[in-house]
């Protein structure tokens, strides 16, 4: 390929991620989709293609479909047993984020509630709702009539309406409700961390990738009492680590996080869904595979001050 062709694609590349990434809830998947959609660029008579953008977008949604199908068939996405891979804010595979609708389709939340649908649901509401496709262009890109389209937007918007919606915070108002978060969680006292939670709140982790399932917290209380005993300091957990990590505080996926890190490691997450201002949700993860690139996005950015320097 000339240099031409490969600034081309490269022009598109954030672009694509972000579609890839939405579609399919995976950094590294969609990497994969990116480098294949590239692969198939290479191999393209590119003189026939008169709208790379739209080329481009018709390959990446269509072979982030193949791998939803393909997941699906191998029940590797089975209910219970998945979790979005989280993002830090200011990650460029986070993509457009101007509208409502842009960034909550990135949330954790959506992208879970979004396992919901079929794949073809999902491309569609992707493409409609974050990047304001029309339904002309979505069936062009998908090989559907306008009808079909509209059909399947239809039904994704009311399998996505009984899901709960969380706001997105800035990195302000994240450190408030972490530092809330941690001197309640700090305190020994199940109460008050009751207090943060709404009264239907649950919780979800990943058990370090050590469990062959995801942990469900279906109660405040219950979620509570495991986060007082989790952020207990122990030599054990310091162990565990490699040492004493530095605890921040964080914006991931628009919601605020506990970000715990060890030498420029990220080695644990705890991001916090809010819905009128308490907690939701509770979503904890420390499996390295599901925090690597947060990890490589952290080491990219400045952050401020710890609040907590050694753990």
């Amino acid at each position: 390929m000339d240099r031409t062709a490969v600034d081309r694609f490269e022009a598109s590349r954030h672009r694509l991620a972000s579609l890839a990434y939405r579609l399919l809830g995976s950094a590294a998947d969609a990497e994969d989709a990116v480098q294949d959609a590239f692969l198939r660029w290479q191999a393209a008579d590119r003189d026939l293609i008169e709208v790379p953008e739209a080329w481009l977008t018709k390959v990446v949604a269509n072979l982030c479909l193949d791998r939803l199908r393909s997941a699906r068939a191998r029940r590797e996405r089975a209910a219970g047993d998945w979790m979005p891979e989280p993002l830090l804010a200011g990650d460029p595979m986070l993509g457009p984020a101007d509208t409502a609708e842009q960034r909550e389709s990135v949330s954790l939340a959506m992208l879970t509630l979004m396992e919901r649908l079929s794949p073809t649901e999902r491309a569609v509401y992707v493409l409609r709702e974050a990047f304001a496709h029309s339904h002309t262009e979505i069936a062009a890109i998908l090989d559907l009539t306008e009808a079909a389209s509209q059909q399947h937007l239809h039904r994704a918007r009311v399998r996505l309406a009984a899901g709960r919606r969380f706001g997105a915070v800035d990195g302000a108002e994240a450190r408030r409700i972490v530092e809330a978060f941690l001197d309640a969680a700090a305190s020994g006292r199940t109460e008050r961390l009751v207090a943060l939670l709404t009264e239907d709140a649950t919780g979800v982790s990943d058990g370090a990738g050590l469990a062959a399932t995801l942990m469900v917290l279906p109660t405040p209380e219950r979620i509570a009492a495991t986060l007082r005993g989790a952020f207990r300091p122990t030599d054990a957990k310091r162990r565990l680590v490699g040492g004493s990590p530095s605890i921040h505080a964080a914006v991931v996926n628009g919601s605020p996080a506990v970000v715990a890190v060890f030498e420029g490691r990220v080695v644990g997450l705890v991001v916090l869904e809010m819905d009128g201002g308490r907690i939701a949700l509770v979503r904890g993860m420390a499996s390295a595979d599901r925090l690597h690139r947060l990890t490589a996005a952290w080491a990219a950015q400045e952050h401020g001050a710890p609040l907590i320097a050694s753990w």
